[in-house]
């Protein structure tokens, strides 16, 4: 079985706001949520694994250029 996360567990899981979290998925840097009831939405676990991954692999590319731009400069 599939964990799924309501708003406000993603809101605590990611760190963002409920404003952040709507203005990325508006702009597709965010998951969407998936429809579990008439009036409610959820994140599945997967999808904020997979955004968590793509942030982090991110943010190395730019820790490693930046450490090659700081021994280019030394040089």
């Amino acid at each position: 079985i599939k964990r799924m996360y309501r708003l406000p567990e993603v809101m605590t899981i990611t760190g963002l706001s409920r404003s952040s979290i709507y203005l990325r998925m508006s702009t597709n840097e965010f998951p969407k949520p998936i429809k579990i009831g008439r009036r409610a939405v959820g994140w599945t676990e997967d999808s904020i694994i997979t955004w968590q991954s793509t942030i982090m692999e991110a943010n190395d590319e730019i820790l490693s250029a930046s450490e090659v731009a700081e021994k280019t400069s030394m040089s």
